[in-house]
């Protein structure tokens, strides 16, 4: 009869047998890795189109070109197939995905630092200026950082959404018409519209046509490229450039349990592709703004530019959300002042015309 410490002996050894028994990788042959990457968003939007076009394959083009002994198996889960909406940071830290797109627009309770170009409008409109400052802030706030790795995630590169203005059914020249006016403003852009009398009407991108076509809004608070996709010009051809400025939406990241199962060349590719895809983002976010305006003119909408004074006056009117953001942040622990001011020096120390330093008052 087997006595007990020889049966421990016999089960401890099984494993170490069995990898025995398991045929090495023949020398020069790559390692495989499959890697899952995921997005809320389908790629009809930028930055999933270019996570895919762009990040993927030009990680895959560049490990054959250093030679780099790994092939990667990418299987890609887009448009909410694997990670919603909100969904997707969970989803990379708990391995159900290895890399993606986190939406931290949608993650205001886990990052909310990351959100602060929403509570800062009238501010910077270059997307890649505002994508670089974030980073920026992420290195050097220790505390803004930690919102990645806490998670187990690194960041790879940012994306922001181009600057935000007011498609309306009427036009609007200057403050005094926004009195009564219904905009849909959901989220922290409501505070955008608070106390010069328009209303804010909570909704989405997907709701913004049908609201403002039965009346539910007079108009909507908005990005180029997204009212473009949404046809608002068709319900709503007024287009006062106010420019809120551009926002920070998300950006790429990997688990840095997938990372390290990469040999360190790859590894140095993969972050050195995802700062490049920050780049590459938003200049073609940048075109095709441009592009969308254009095609919407073409198409009827009628561009009003909001004369300086004006928008100088709607800055100063509404109310400073920010500080009491930064405030209820500290509170929590997080550095919500230091990363406040920090995103307004970065802005007046690259040029960016301020109407408010919201550091300030």
């Amino acid at each position: 009869m087997m006595t007990r410490r020889r049966l421990l002996r016999t089960i401890t050894a099984a494993p170490a047998a069995l990898l025995a028994l398991r045929p090495p990788r023949a020398r020069g042959q790559p390692q495989r890795l499959r890697v899952t990457v995921a997005a809320g968003h389908p790629p009809v939007f930028l930055w999933v189109k270019l996570l895919d076009e762009f990040f993927v394959s030009e990680v895959d083009r560049r490990l054959k070109a250093a030679g780099v002994p790994l092939e990667i198996e990418w299987n890609r889960a887009y448009g909410g197939a694997l990670a919603k909406l909100g969904s997707e940071l969970d989803t990379m830290r708990d391995g159900i995905s290895d890399a993606g797109f986190v939406s931290t627009v949608f993650e205001a309770a886990k990052m909310p630092l990351q959100n602060v170009s929403y509570v800062c409008p009238f501010g910077v409109e270059d997307v890649f200026l505002l994508a670089s400052i974030v980073e920026r802030l992420q290195e050097s706030i220790v505390g803004m950082g930690h919102a990645w790795t806490r998670h187990g995630l690194v960041y790879l590169g940012g994306a922001a959404l181009d600057t935000y203005h007011v498609w309306s059914k009427k036009p609007i020249r200057g403050l005094a018409d926004l009195e009564g006016l219904k905009l849909s403003a959901p989220g922290p852009s409501a505070n955008w519209i608070k106390g010069t009398g328009a209303v804010a009407v909570a909704g989405t991108l997907t709701s913004y046509y049908n609201d403002i076509q039965t009346g539910v809004s007079d108009g909507a608070l908005t990005f180029a490229t997204g009212a473009a996709a949404a046809r608002l010009h068709e319900v709503a051809p007024h287009v006062c450039k106010v420019g809120f400025g551009a926002m920070f939406g998300g950006a790429i990241a990997i688990s840095k349990r997938t990372l390290e199962k990469m040999p360190e060349a790859a590894r140095a590719i993969v972050v050195a592709v995802g700062r490049e895809w920050t780049r590459a983002y938003a200049e073609a976010q940048t075109a095709l703004a441009e592009r969308r305006m254009a095609e919407m003119v073409a198409a009827g909408a009628r561009i009003l530019e909001l004369d300086p004074g004006e928008r100088r006056r709607w800055a100063e009117t509404i109310p400073n959300v920010a500080k009491g953001w930064a405030q209820d942040l500290d509170r929590k622990g997080l550095p919500g002042t230091a990363v406040l001011e920090g995103y307004m020096k970065a802005q007046i120390e690259a040029g960016v015309p301020i109407l408010r330093d919201w550091a300030k008052g």
